[in-house]
């Protein structure tokens, strides 16, 4: 049976980075995923920070129906104003637009960012249970035993960036399956080395709350759970995870996953952003 994608073309956007060739990995990942599955009829990908360039990308959409999903974490001046002014859908920061419009021959339907959609909730869980269950461990503690920790970057430049891992903590929370679930920020309260403390349990879970792996999640996190930064640097060199799972710290028990956007998972994720978009009207 044909997809109601079958016609359209999904362009999944990246922020993309001159200085850390993995950042684009998830966005390739993920497209090449739905790609497989052949939901639509192309798939592309885009960047801000390296090529393919959004603008590029979208000329070569040969669909008339385009659906764009920002791989972002959340809204703000990136998603809000940097994608939609090379999408050609606002000018001069506007943020109040059509996220449903025509251009060049193309409508465009322009979608939230993933990670503030429910549904990135089993992609976190998925990525817990992954790290306990890969852990140097005999008996992995059960998520009623058990403190979830996710962890953000934070800024007080874009308060959404906070507001979508707090909802995430909420929807975790409801689900009762772990004994207690936090936020912690890298730069805001609660910080990162605040996990020890306010854990009610003898074990730890510390998620990354990032789409890609890299300076934040395979360095300063580690180093602000407690580890050696020249531990961390000669584990980085030798191809190593940069924190052993599990370590026992502070009377905890700890374990700390890569980042959730190489979770394939995420893939589900994209496609329900674009399934939003046809209940849509332009």
């Amino acid at each position: 049976m044909a997809s109601e994608f079958s016609d359209a073309a999904l362009l999944l956007i990246g922020h993309g980075s001159t200085l850390n060739g993995d950042s684009a990995l998830p966005t390739y990942k993920h497209a090449a995923e739905i790609r497989e599955r052949k939901v639509f009829a192309q798939v592309l990908e885009a960047f801000w920070k390296e090529h393919p360039t959004i603008a590029g990308a979208l000329r070569g959409a040969y669909s008339q129906r385009v659906f764009v999903v920002p791989l972002f974490i959340s809204d703000g001046y990136f998603t809000e104003q940097v994608i939609p002014r090379e999408l050609g859908l606002c000018r001069n920061g506007q943020t109040d637009f059509p996220r449903i419009q025509e251009r060049d021959g193309k409508i465009i339907h322009y979608c939230g960012p993933v990670g503030t959609h429910a549904a990135m909730t089993p992609v976190i869980l998925e990525r817990a249970r992954q790290v306990v269950a890969s852990g140097n461990s005999d008996i992995p503690p059960s998520p009623s035993e058990t403190s979830l920790f996710i962890a953000g970057h934070g800024t007080g430049n874009n308060e959404n960036s906070r507001k979508a891992i707090e909802r995430q903590v909420e929807l975790i929370r409801e689900q009762g399956q772990f004994h207690d679930v936090h936020a912690i920020f890298m730069e805001e309260e609660p910080l990162i080395a605040s996990c020890y403390a306010s854990s009610e349990t003898d074990n730890v879970i510390v998620v990354p709350f990032f789409i890609s792996d890299g300076l934040h999640s395979f360095e300063d996190i580690p180093v602000m759970l407690g580890e050696a930064e020249h531990d961390v640097q000669s584990r980085l060199r030798q191809g190593k995870d940069t924190f052993p799972n599990p370590t026992e710290r502070n009377g905890k028990r700890v374990w700390y996953s890569r980042s959730i956007g190489n979770e394939p998972l995420l893939a589900e994720v994209i496609l329900e952003r674009a399934r939003e978009m046809t209940a849509l009207k332009g």
